[in-house]
């Protein structure tokens, strides 16, 4: 049976169970600022089991695809290295949200598995929770006595709080659970060993291939558990797993999920798979991360320096690094993977066939990005090797070459034990450790449990017609960051303020008591269907009704900003062509900022026809005609824009302009005159095929214009008001640039001199010719002398400083023989003498410069160039 097989008969067998089988949601989680990926199937669940949601079915069914690069067992720097842990993977799951519970959970399971799929009972173990003094929660006697109609007594095996009581985090929904395990082992080792004494010990053979949650319990912010209003099931089963058992391997990466990609490596690397467990664990870390970070990427995350996209990137490094080490890849080659990957999942995950080309490029751009990031390293490990006295590099040099050039402990340990040379591992380790604290220290939160004040959840939201509301608080709480310090989140029975969604900010204004007393609302956004007011202070009786008043100024600039997004994205599908998709997008009072797919900067001309589209459109006064609660499938009948990496359910609301169409739930504009003028501030490029452009509407517009006015006016002073101020300054140009050239010229003539009487001062340091000195010249012409005197003394160490405006510069050459025989290197030296003059700098191992603030430190860097040689 082959995976694609598998898949279907999980989803058709609770289909016929009478579940509603739901497409899987994006690997990017959105408005729920708790999680950066979806890491489980129940994810986007989350508002029904928080009791913040009605669900339209009761039980539900689905193949989720999930991504962890943390927690249970699953540490990023160990996928790989085993067979059955991943950082993508799929969650095979079923739910029931107030249905069934643990009988039904517990029969279907053991139906599945041993009626439909025929696994081998003897081989099938199962735990049920043992309870907890801690939580004075006894055994789970009710899933023990369902389990003993299907299983002997000695196979249902007790486990404890960390393996059988599931929880979504410190805080909310959780209970019991049910896992069963499989043991795929020999019978000659079954044997031998029982599996009963391998069950959650992390045996390769003996996995644990289903979980079953049976949530009944809130977990409070005191630590204590109360009872849920109804009980939950939440299943997930890991399909890769599956797979395994049912492929009879003994290696995930041995089913037919993982063989296409393995042997496409194999293909382009050349490396044979399974003859080397180095180059084997290389090629599953490749095979498995190129699913994670391809899914990401189609669904919107590109890789970055922070959050979300950071994880990308490191996931992608990782692979880099392990081709590059083990595979011996010098050259990108990870994207040429990708038509592999499309093939073999473009079927089931659409998103991934269609995004295929952003995919690719995106990819092969961090590949060549990191690979010259990668040889920067090497520099520095050779420079950390030559300055190190002894055979152990200390941990802190160590960690510098992870955090800043992405080196893993084990490629470093690598190299140095190719010289025979190690690093400090505790060091290393202490290092990690204090920087993971800083990380927990800067995105940690205290949450205090809800107030609640009606037991009410749902916020009627009015703001598409209403800047004001009379509201009720249904319930609030306290949170504490050290970001923020305290604000209290509050929930309405009904607002006006928009939640910060789709790329747009949220609404600021205010709560109006009856006495006129005013609390400012800061900020507002969605927490798993919950729309969360910010406020620095608790009104001071927050069981009255309440004015909710939207800041109707800064909601006008937003909505103005917002619809001229629509009117920029048809204009770049009108002029660039119909391959241009929305990537990302940030709408605010001030501006703009929209990302899109598209292969090449947008030349001057294109980026002028597109903003004189959009302020033809400005200037048509074209109005709204907004679609609320319009069927999806009619809304793309219309030719409605829908938003890769979104998740749309069976009514939408569509903003149209004109023949402008697209899915949105943002405000807008009443008319698009409302706009007044659009500008573009900038065009760049965020990654491979994505580029940015930021604009400005209404207000920031005007303002730009006014500004760009004075200066002119301003200019025109200077230039004692002539009537062409243009020809003035081009005429001005040609005069400076001549007389640059005659001072350049001068330079060089006088540099030359400078060349004679700095050979008398060069001195035979051990074979070295040394020179440190000062001079009072420009950069440019320093650098000219430097070569002349290095071309013409072979075994040159040179620095010279000077000093211009009050900045200093280091500039330093180094012979070719001292280069590869003393392992020598400019940019190295001039980083390390650069802390006198308070800079920094760099280059290449024969010449480089460093600048800084200090001057004052310049003799101080001459005397310390010395000691280096």
């Amino acid at each position: 049976m082959n995976s694609h097989q598998i898949r279907q008969q999980f989803l058709d067998f609770f289909e016929s169970k009478k579940h509603q089988i739901v497409a899987s949601s994006p690997i990017v989680v959105k408005n729920d600022p708790t999680l950066l990926f979806t890491n489980a199937g129940m994810n986007q669940f989350k508002e029904y089991f928080l009791g913040n949601g009605i669900p339209k079915h009761n039980r539900i069914a689905d193949t989720q695809k999930c991504l962890r690069v943390s927690g249970k067992h699953n540490d990023l720097e160990e996928v790989g290295k085993d067979t059955y842990h991943h950082t993508m993977f799929e969650m095979l799951g079923n739910w029931s949200f107030g249905d069934y519970f643990k009988k039904d959970a517990i029969d279907w399971a053991w139906e599945l598995l041993t009626e439909v799929y025929k696994i081998d009972k003897s081989r099938l173990y199962v735990t049920v929770f043992e309870g907890s003094t801690d939580d004075n929660l006894s055994k789970d006697d009710e899933a023990f006595e369902y389990w003993k109609k299907h299983i002997a007594e000695d196979r249902i095996l007790l486990g404890n709080k960390k393996d059988n009581f599931w929880e979504m985090g410190d805080q909310g929904p959780c209970g019991p659970c049910s896992e069963i395990h499989v043991d795929i082992r020999s019978l000659e080792d079954r044997n031998l060993i029982s599996g009963t004494d391998l069950v959650n010990k992390d045996h390769p053979q003996v996995v644990e291939i289903w979980n079953l949650v049976f949530m009944e319990f809130n977990r409070k912010a005191d630590g204590k558990l109360e009872y849920l209003p109804a009980k939950h099931v939440d299943t997930g089963m890991g399909f890769e797993r599956l797979c395994m058992v049912l492929q009879g391997t003994q290696s995930n990466y041995d089913t037919d999920v993982f063989t296409p990609m393995i042997h496409q490596i194999e293909k382009t690397t050349g490396v044979a798979y399974g003859v080397n467990e180095e180059q084997n664990i290389a090629i599953r870390v490749i095979a498995d991360h190129i699913r994670a970070v391809s899914f990401a990427i189609a669904d919107g995350q590109l890789p970055s320096n922070g959050g979300a996209g950071y994880v990308i990137r490191r996931i992608l490094r990782r692979a880099i690094r392990y081709g590059y080490t083990f595979l011996n890849q010098k050259d990108a080659f990870i994207h040429l993977l990708i038509p592999t990957l499309v093939q073999e999942m473009g079927d089931t995950f659409p998103e991934l066939k269609a995004q295929q080309n952003l995919v690719t490029n995106v990819i092969k751009e961090e590949e060549h990005s990191f690979l010259r990031t990668l040889e920067q390293g090497l520099q520095l490990l050779e420079r950390i090797i030559h300055e190190t006295q002894g055979k152990e590099v200390t941990g802190k040099k160590a960690f510098e070459l992870f955090d800043t050039y992405g080196f893993p402990k084990d490629l470093t340990a690598l190299i140095l034990s190719e010289r025979g040379m190690t690093f400090n591992e505790k060091e290393f380790d202490v290092e990690m450790l204090q920087q993971k604290e800083r990380s927990r220290d800067a995105a940690g939160m205290e949450t205090e449990d809800w107030t609640i004040l009606n037991p009410a959840t749902e916020t009627l939201f009015k703001g598409y017609d209403n800047l004001q509301t009379f509201s009720k608080i249904l319930r609030y709480r306290k949170v504490t960051s050290k970001k923020d310090g305290e604000l209290y989140q509050l929930v309405l029975d009904q607002t006006p303020f928009y939640a910060e969604s789709g790329g747009q900010v949220g609404d600021t204004g205010w709560l109006i008591a009856a006495d006129g007393s005013k609390t400012m609302v800061l900020d507002v956004k969605k927490e798993n269907s919950l729309w969360l007011h910010f406020a620095k202070v608790l009104p001071n009786n927050p069981h009255q009704v309440f004015t909710a008043q939207v800041d109707a100024h800064q909601r006008a600039l937003t909505a103005r900003n917002h619809s001229a997004t629509h009117l920029l994205h048809q204009a770049l599908r009108q002029i660039l062509g119909t391959h241009v998709e929305q990537k990302g997008s940030a709408v605010h009072p001030k501006g703009l900022r929209f990302d899109f797919s598209h292969f090449a900067k947008l030349t001057d001309e294109e980026l002028d026809q597109v903003e004189k589209f959009v302020n033809t459109k400005v200037q048509a006064a074209i109005p709204l005609d907004e679609h609320r609660n319009l069927p999806i499938k009619q809304a793309m009948e219309k030719g409605a824009m829908a938003l890769f990496g979104e998740k749309y359910g069976d009514s939408v609301r569509m903003i149209q302009f004109a023949d402008s169409l697209e899915l949105c739930g943002g405000t807008h504009v009443s008319n698009t005159g409302d706009i007044w003028y659009f500008k573009i501030v900038s065009e760049s490029a965020i990654a491979a095929g994505v580029r940015r452009i930021e604009a400005i509407t209404s207000d920031a517009a005007q303002n730009y214009f006014m500004q760009n006015n004075r200066i002119f006016e301003d200019i025109k002073s200077v230039l004692k008001n002539p009537k062409n101020p243009v020809e003035v300054v081009q005429n001005m140009q040609e005069e400076l640039n001549q007389l640059r050239k005659e001072i350049a010229h001068l330079q060089k003539a006088n540099a030359k001199n400078l060349v004679g009487d700095l050979e008398q001062k060069l001195e035979n340091r051990n074979g070295i010719q040394f020179l440190a000195t000062k001079l009072d010249l420009d950069t440019q012409s320093i650098k000219d002398i430097l070569f002349e005197l290095g071309g013409n003394h072979p075994s040159a160490f040179l620095l010279i400083a000077n000093s211009v405006d009050g900045k200093a510069t280091l500039s330093c050459y180094v012979s070719k023989d001292l280069v590869e025989q003393k392992g020598m290197h400019a940019g190295n030296i001039v980083k390390e003498l650069a802390k006198h003059i308070n800079g920094g700098g760099g280059g290449q191992p024969f010449f480089a410069t460093a600048g800084g603030t200090n001057p004052n430190g310049i003799d101080k860097a001459l005397a310390d160039a010395s000691k280096l040689i």
